[in-house]
Parts: C-alpha cells; sequence; structure tokens
C-alpha cells in the first residue's frame, strides 16, 4: 500500500485527500480519504486612498480577494493530518482553480492576496487587449474562450497598480502554493493553459503577445509538465508535518478539470464529460487543439491535458446560481434544505421557466432569485413563483447549457459522442444527472465525485513508479472499485415531456 496527499482547492473549499493505491490481485485501484477540509471563499477588501497620519480617506472601491495565507494553512494541517493517518507519504500533488494569481516581489515576497477572478476590474478590458491583439489573432495562437477573468485581461487591468510595478513573478495559485512548500517556482502546463498566454500547438509562452500588450514576461515563470517531480518539501516545513521521510511534491493536472478528466471512467475516447462543481467544465478530450473561426465564435476553448492531450471544452456557470439562491435564501431566513428543495424541484413540470445560465449577470456574488426573475421576464417567460420553481429552473437551465455545449463540441471537433460521463459534486445530484441525459440524448454515467482528486493522485502515483502505462491505464486503475451511476434518456422520475429544443429556440432563436 503506499499513500499519496491530493490537495484539491475549489472555489468554495479546499481538501486534503489521503489516496492509498493497493492491489488485492484484480489490479491497482485507488482508495480515497478525506483528512482535512477547511472553507474558501472571496474576501472584500477596500482600497484607502491618500491616507495620511491621522487623517484617511474613505474608500473608493472594494476588490474580491482569496485568502491564500488561509488556504496555505488549511493545506499544511491537511498534510499534517495525512502524516499522522499513513506515516510517511509517496507525495504531494496540488490542483486547484484557474486563472488567478499570486504577485511575488523581487524578495520572492508575496505582494498581495490574490485577486479574486469574480472582481470587476476586467470590465471593459478584453475589448482593450483586442483593440491592440485582435481576438481571431488571439485565438488562433492560445485558443483560449473569451472570459473576463482570463489572467491576460486581469495583468492589463493590473497595470498602473503599485502591486504589479513591484511584482518580479506571477504564479497561479497551485504553482504559488507549491513554491511556498519546495522553494521551486513554475507554471504547471495544464493550469498555464487557462492564462490566455500559453501557444495552444507548442505549448509555450507566446512572448511576443505579452510584450505587444505591455507585459512583462518575466512575470511567466518556466513550464513544467504534469507528472514529473517539482521538489521535496523543505525541511522545516518537513519538520513542522511530522513527516520524517522525504517527501517530494510533484505536479500534477494542476488545474482542477485536468485532474478530474484522467479520472473520468471512459473505456474508448467517444465519451463527453461535464466536470461539476461551482464551475461546470463541458467538453471532449481530443489530440489537437481546434483553431478554427467557427470555434472561435462557439466561444470554445482549448486548453492542456495529461499526456498531450487538450481539453476543448466550454465554461458553464454551474452550480455557482444554485449555491448563491441558497446563500440568498439563507440570508433573508427562508428555508433552503438542497435535499427537500431538489424533492420539490423534480415535482415541477420540466422546462417551465429557462435562462441562459452562463450571461454575465449570473457571474457576480448577489440575489441570484431575482436576476433569475428579471431574465425570465427579458424574455417572455413567467418568473418562477416558488423556491421549487427556483431551483427547478437553475437545474433545467444548467441541462439545457450542457446540451448546447457536448453538441457544439462534437460538431465543431468532428468527434462523434456516445456517453456523457459527469464528475465532481454534482454527480450528488440525482435531478440534474437525470436532466442531463434527457436534455443531450445519451446516456449519462456519473461519478466519481472526487475526480479532481482521484486524477491526482493517479498523476502521482505514475510519476512515482506505482503504477505504470498510459492514459487508458490510468482510468482502468481509477475505475476499479468506483460507485458509478447510470441515467438513460427519458428514464424515470423526470416528470413531464421535456421539449428542448423548444427551450433552446425560447433562448437562442
Amino acid at each position: 500500500m503506499t499513500a499519496f496527499a491530493a490537495v484539491d482547492l475549489g472555489a468554495s473549499s479546499g481538501r486534503v485527500i489521503v489516496g492509498r493505491v493497493v492491489d488485492e490481485g484484480d489490479g491497482p485501484r485507488v482508495l480515497l480519504h478525506e483528512v482535512n477540509r477547511f472553507p474558501n471563499g472571496p474576501v472584500r477588501v477596500p482600497t484607502v486612498p491618500g491616507a495620511t497620519a491621522g487623517a484617511v480617506a474613505g474608500p473608493t472601491r472594494e476588490t474580491l480577494h482569496w485568502d491564500v495565507l488561509a488556504l496555505y494553512r488549511g493545506v499544511l494541517d491537511g498534510l499534517r493530518a495525512a502524516t499522522r493517518e499513513v506515516g510517511t507519504l509517496a507525495g504531494v500533488g496540488i490542483d486547484s482553480w484557474a486563472v488567478d494569481v499570486g504577485l511575488l516581489d523581487a524578495d520572492g515576497a508575496l505582494v498581495a492576496n490574490p485577486v479574486h477572478y469574480r472582481d470587476a476590474r476586467t470590465d471593459g478590458i478584453p475589448e482593450k487587449v483586442f483593440a491592440t491583439v485582435p481576438a481571431a489573432e488571439l485565438y488562433a495562437r492560445t485558443g483560449l474562450q473569451v472570459q473576463p477573468f482570463n489572467t491576460v485581461f486581469q495583468l492589463v487591468a493590473a497595470q498602473g497598480t503599485a502591486a504589479l510595478a513591484s511584482a518580479r513573478q506571477a504564479l497561479l495559485v497551485p504553482d504559488l502554493l507549491g513554491a511556498w512548500l519546495t522553494g521551486t517556482a513554475v507554471a504547471e502546463v495544464t493550469n498555464a493553459s487557462t492564462t490566455g498566454l500559453l501557444d495552444a500547438t507548442t505549448r509555450t509562452w507566446t512572448t511576443d503577445v505579452a510584450e505587444r500588450l505591455g507585459i512583462d514576461t518575466g512575470l511567466l515563470p518556466p513550464l513544467r509538465a504534469p507528472g514529473v517531480l517539482l521538489g521535496h518539501v523543505r525541511d522545516d516545513v518537513r519538520a513542522d508535518l511530522g513527516h520524517h521521510a522525504p517527501l517530494p511534491v510533484w505536479t500534477v493536472g494542476s488545474h482542477d478539470t485536468a485532474s478530474a478528466v484522467v479520472a473520468v471512467p471512459a473505456a474508448s475516447p467517444e465519451f463527453a464529460y461535464v466536470s461539476c462543481g461551482t464551475w461546470s467544465l463541458v467538453g471532449l478530450e481530443l489530440d489537437a487543439p481546434v483553431l478554427t473561426e467557427a470555434s472561435r465564435a462557439a466561444n470554445f476553448t482549448n486548453e492542456a491535458g495529461v499526456d498531450g492531450t487538450v481539453r476543448y471544452l466550454k465554461n458553464v456557470m454551474g452550480l455557482w446560481v444554485l449555491q448563491e439562491t441558497l446563500r440568498t435564501w439563507n440570508d433573508a431566513g427562508l428555508p433552503a434544505d438542497p435535499p427537500d428543495l431538489l424533492a420539490a424541484a423534480a415535482q415541477v413540470p420540466a422546462l417551465t421557466t429557462v435562462v441562459d445560465i452562463d450571461a454575465p449577470d449570473f457571474l457576480p456574488p448577489g440575489d441570484m432569485p431575482a436576476r433569475i426573475a428579471a431574465a425570465a421576464v427579458r424574455t417572455g417567460q413567467t418568473p418562477p413563483q416558488s423556491q421549487a420553481e427556483v431551483v427547478r429552473c437553475i437545474l433545467d437551465s444548467l441541462a439545457l447549457a450542457y446540451r448546447r455545449a457536448v453538441r457544439q463540441a462534437a460538431d465543431l471537433s468532428g468527434r462523434d459522442v456516445q456517453v456523457v460521463h459527469v464528475v465532481g459534486g454534482g454527480v450528488r445530484n440525482e435531478l440534474l444527472c437525470r436532466l442531463t441525459a434527457d436534455a443531450t440524448g445519451l446516456p449519462v454515467v456519473a461519478g466519481p465525485v472526487e475526480g479532481a482528486a482521484l486524477g491526482n493522485v493517479l498523476v502521482q502515483a505514475r510519476a512515482a513508479g506505482v503504477l505504470h502505462g498510459s492514459l487508458a491505464d490510468l482510468r482502468a486503475a481509477g475505475a476499479r472499485g468506483l460507485d458509478l451511476r447510470r441515467y438513460e434518456p427519458g428514464g424515470p422520475g423526470t416528470p413531464g415531456t421535456p421539449h428542448w429544443d423548444a427551450a433552446e429556440s425560447r433562448l437562442f432563436p
């Protein structure tokens, strides 16, 4: 039995999960056990300009930040707990969300907590960037869909600030934590591919694009592929953890979706995936990027995957809208028990009201039920009248977005799709899985829940020589013993007859 620690950081919580690789005669498999979970979320911090001793000017704006110091503490607490549980770890791997960076000064010190991707500082920045580097040219190089929070837009938005002026290196969140653990600063390529500064074909930095945009190319660290040794945990940190043997840190698919796709229990390449959490990433695994004008117009992204693969996908707003809806109701003192609401939503007629779940209105935090009602009115629909109807509207709208993304990805890439795999926290949402099968007209296989952590461990184990073989071999090891559930289109439990074509035409005539 060999054990690895997977650090898996999501937008609402972080986890440290121990993955044990065991072989009881039928081939290797991975057993996962969570040893630490800690909260994560934005912190709104005011900027106080013109402050002098004894006189403080009023704040002019507030910025959303990540509390990366609290995340690091949670990681250390988790590694300490993992060490207590298993004694000696064969490695650590870190995955997280994408695009946000920590800026380090010439001394290697963090200038400020990373800015949260939901902050409004990038409003209008994509248009500014495209005035210098046209959108079609940028897509032909990077293959990245336009999202206002892409790292390239964040760095342009930060121009003229004291923080960026003092920065000498920009590290994505998992790379920052890895550097604190080991002293080695790199950019792992699956997450680097989300910045808008990585060439989708050569997987090298587009330094010429950065220079045209006034971005200091010295900010961009050396690139590393997933599945190699980053370094060893520093001796002082290791002693604090109680880990008495050298502790390697391996690069993994540090974008959590890259790790989750490794864990997809697919038996053939003809699959689509939905990595479903706060965000939903919906797409295909390809051998080469799709850099056509049609792909750009559909706003599909080409992100790097493990073993040279391409994650050809679209970002869908995901369970964030439901999470914010529940938070709004909780703050108002309304009942917001998810199991009860999902049970009630299952009894609401399908597709009564649908909204474009990817509309910019749903990106920032706020009163989602009110925004849903406003979106319904704008499209000539009756707004949801009850909490159950609001929840059903969100889930129907998500399933509709999945349907569009899967069909578009297949058409644009020429890849046939026979099955949709759902991984991540959304696996637990049976109604959403059933609706996804109905909407796509394809069977849905749900599981694993901890997809990112499982993929993280699988890549570590191969890097350490515990597992061997191709990506298909890793998937076979990951699939052994998994509790998977299959949903067929038109299966039981979904009342009414969904008219998905009509719903799509209603929103996207």
